[in-house]
């Protein structure tokens, strides 16, 4: 989940950690509708309702308040710790949730890695999330899986939301201010601290309230059918599987050119992430993709040498370095038919930087296909990137249905995974996009080598 900012303006900052609340002068749906700069008497210490609870280890526990969320009322919220940056795995280390009548509860998943009574005590519940696709995976390895659910990260995005963190809209729609905390320690040590347990009970409560605001905004701009087809599709989100050629993700690898050079920078990487696997600790405090570089890029003959070299360094450079060596070794003597050479083939259209010389016609469609996609992504008030995914438009646009018209480039949208609203909105336009044709290129129509941005549910 998206950590916290800075105070709000008008404010004066609170102690580090601390979360604040304006002392409440009004009823509930009038505090939110507050924007007016908040003076330094008008904060108070943002505590949790009903207190820090203690954290349930202990599966009868764990079945008392199953029971109790099964005769709460309303939606569920959740959300989840991970240890991004210190382990390899993505597993939870803390689980979070909060429903009215059944108060909040933090659950361990170490000592309790099955929650299915969670589940099942909760089977036809809406659950709420912040940014559903960070969590999703981790809480279905816990045999947590929702039928339901409301994204408060997504509606923000559809409601075009400038900036979507949690504390972004907790400022913007609830009007309280939270204040960085312990969203990037390391939530696999043990003991959690007292602040960590109540910087995370925090943030299931404000779900609650951020869920209801976000909700009559998303009805009151006639996004309502939008957000059930967007949040529908979460459902049956997968995170991407990891393909053979990930080591050519390293940062940098692009200055690795010689198939020699390559085939070490592989055998590093590969032998990075098995030791990463086999001690749980996140990659790069193993090892930085700039040593795995470095290293490929010089003249090694010798573990003495891989030691001497001045950018191959790292908390584990030293520690693991017969085993560096040993990848380098293998990768030296590997025959030159399994050496590998640069990128592999593409599976889509190629960069869209080459487009206006390479296909100018399919440059000119894609080209249309942006401004239209810009045009439409003013009028509804959301970011293009979630009208239809970059992918989408630059397959459509380099090998686009014949005839072009409104059924095919329909049928196209919806074999790339496009919800019905988004062929609703955008098929028309994109099939007067696909007629257009080549004109004198301006450096503004030059299409950006964009990648596709992360778009949650997409």
């Amino acid at each position: 989940m998206d950590r916290p900012h800075g105070p709000g303006r008008g404010t004066s900052a609170p102690p580090p950690g601390r979360r604040t609340r304006r002392r409440p002068t009004t009823s509930a749906p009038e505090l939110r509708s507050l924007s007016e700069p908040t003076d330094a008497e008008e904060l108070a210490p943002f505590e949790p309702r009903d207190g820090v609870p203690d954290v349930i280890t202990d599966p009868a526990d764990l079945a008392a308040y199953a029971a109790r969320l099964a005769a709460g009322t309303g939606p569920l919220a959740l959300d989840a710790e991970r240890a991004s940056g210190y382990r390899y795995s993505q597993r939870a280390y803390l689980v979070q949730l909060r429903r009215e009548g059944a108060g909040s509860a933090l659950i361990d998943p170490i000592p309790l890695p099955d929650l299915s009574v969670i589940q099942e005590a909760t089977a036809e519940v809406e659950w709420i999330l912040h940014a559903a696709t960070q969590d999703l995976p981790c809480l279905a390895e816990l045999g947590l899986r929702p039928s339901r659910l409301f994204d408060t990260e997504l509606a923000g995005r559809l409601l075009g939301r400038e900036r979507v963190s949690l504390a972004a809209l907790v400022q913007s729609e609830l009007g309280e201010v939270l204040e960085k905390g312990h969203g990037a320690t390391d939530w696999s040590v043990r003991p959690l601290s007292k602040a960590q347990l109540r910087y995370a009970v925090l943030d299931v409560e404000l779900l609650l309230e951020l869920r209801d605001v976000m909700a009559t905004a998303l009805r009151e701009a006639g996004k309502e059918e939008i957000a059930r087809q967007e949040f529908e599709a979460l459902l049956s989100f997968t995170p991407r599987e990891r393909g053979e050629d990930e080591w050519r993700r390293t940062s940098g690898i692009h200055r690795v050119r010689k198939p020699r050079a390559l085939a070490i920078a592989r055998s590093l990487w590969n032998t990075r992430d098995a030791i990463a696997q086999e001690r749980d600790i996140a990659v790069g405090r193993i090892l930085p993709d700039s040593s795995i570089v470095a290293a490929a890029q010089a003249t090694v003959t010798s573990m003495t040498d891989l030691a001497e070299l001045k950018d191959f360094h790292g908390r584990g450079a030293q520690r693991y370095l017969r085993r560096w060596w040993g990848a380098i070794a293998e990768a030296q003597d590997l025959p030159v038919v399994e050496l590998p050479t640069g990128p592999p083939p593409a599976s889509g259209p190629p960069p869209p930087r080459i487009w206006a010389d390479r296909d100018p016609e399919a440059f000119a469609r894609l080209s249309a296909a942006r401004r239209a996609l810009a045009g439409l992504s003013e009028a509804h008030a959301m970011p293009v990137e979630n009208l239809l995914t970059p992918d989408t438009v630059r397959r459509l646009c380099w090998d686009p249905p014949a005839p072009a018209d409104r059924a095919a480039v329909a049928l196209f949208l919806t074999e790339m995974c496009a919800r019905a609203w988004q062929v609703d909105l955008t098929a028309d336009a994109l099939v007067t996009a696909l007629a257009a044709r080549p004109r004198a290129a301006s450096a503004e129509d030059t299409p950006a080598d964009d990648s596709d941005a992360r778009v949650t549910g997409q």
